[in-house]
């Protein structure tokens, strides 16, 4: 047994559940799986499933199906349980609730609400596809699903092409090829990409390689199952000084040095305190 009977207050438990390797499950979201009064579970099935590979019975316990589809009548019930002194365990169909899933909507409702809510972390396909995908990860930006039209689709992407940090997609296998064309369009087939596909499970598989010499393999290849998809960033845009000092020129006509100095770093992106420094001495060579 990789579990225990605890004691549980009233409350939702947000449990991180695995995104494949059934053993990737922390011991706390055993226990709480063990103990709660109330299991509600994006998909029941896989969570009996999950329950049954741990040895968790869930005896005459309620067991209660919450997906995109359920509606406020299903919130409105497991936010009356938790008033009436129930504990009530949430599990995704995969990975960690709230993360491109509908438990986010039944934890803002709770919020709202005033109820005590608590997260049980784990799994998620967004840091396991990050950690293996040798692109920085010192500042990222998860964008979920884009939408399904090309259209819209390459509009978002415009609008994450100059962001400066790796983004994070999920992606339909149907639509993986299209979605690398259109990043090719919009940020250029030279940007580097990494396609992360059924994580944690037997037939793991990573893509690396520019969106052009991605193009060219998924025009061989069909893929399967869950897609994650990383974009490194674009390169760093570096600012021309004299530009910089052309905006400080303009600022300072209206404004006292403080402000030029924070108007000119929030539209340059440059510290601060360097162009403030800049200022001043633009100021000293005008006397």
């Amino acid at each position: 047994m990789n579990h225990r009977n605890i004691p549980l207050s009233a409350g939702l438990y947000l449990c991180a559940v695995p995104i494949g390797n059934a053993r990737d499950v922390t011991l706390r979201t055993l226990d709480i799986l063990a103990s709660a009064d109330v299991v509600a579970a994006e998909d029941t099935r896989t969570a009996r499933k999950l329950m049954d590979i741990h040895g968790i019975s869930i005896g005459d316990r309620p067991m209660v199906a919450y997906h995109d589809h359920s509606g406020e009548n299903v919130r409105a019930r497991l936010m009356t349980l938790v008033k009436d002194g129930k504990s009530v365990a949430y599990v995704s169909e995969a990975g960690t609730p709230l993360v491109a899933d509908p438990g986010y909507k039944l934890a803002a409702d709770m919020r709202t609400a005033g109820l005590p809510l608590t997260a049980a972390p784990g799994a998620s396909a967004v840091l396991a596809a990050l950690t293996i995908s040798g692109l920085p990860s010192d500042a990222f930006h998860f964008a979920g699903f884009l939408p399904n039209a090309s259209a819209a689709r390459r509009t978002s992407l415009e609008h994450l092409r100059e962001l400066q940090a790796t983004v994070v997609l999920y992606e339909s296998p149907k639509r993986i090829a299209a979605l690398v064309s259109d990043i090719a369009q919009t940020m250029g087939g030279d940007r580097q990409i990494v396609i992360c596909r059924e994580l944690t499970k037997k037939f793991e598989d990573v893509l690396r390689g520019t969106a052009d010499d991605l193009i060219d393999v998924l025009a061989d290849r069909t893929l399967k199952g869950e897609i994650v998809v990383l974009i490194d960033r674009g390169a760093d845009q570096q600012t021309d000084i004299a530009d910089v000092k052309a905006a400080l020129t303009t600022a300072l006509l209206s404004m006292r040095i403080k402000d030029a100095a924070t108007a000119v770093a929030g539209a340059t992106g440059l510290p601060r305190r360097d162009v403030y420094q800049m200022a001043l001495d633009m100021k000293k060579d005008d006397t």
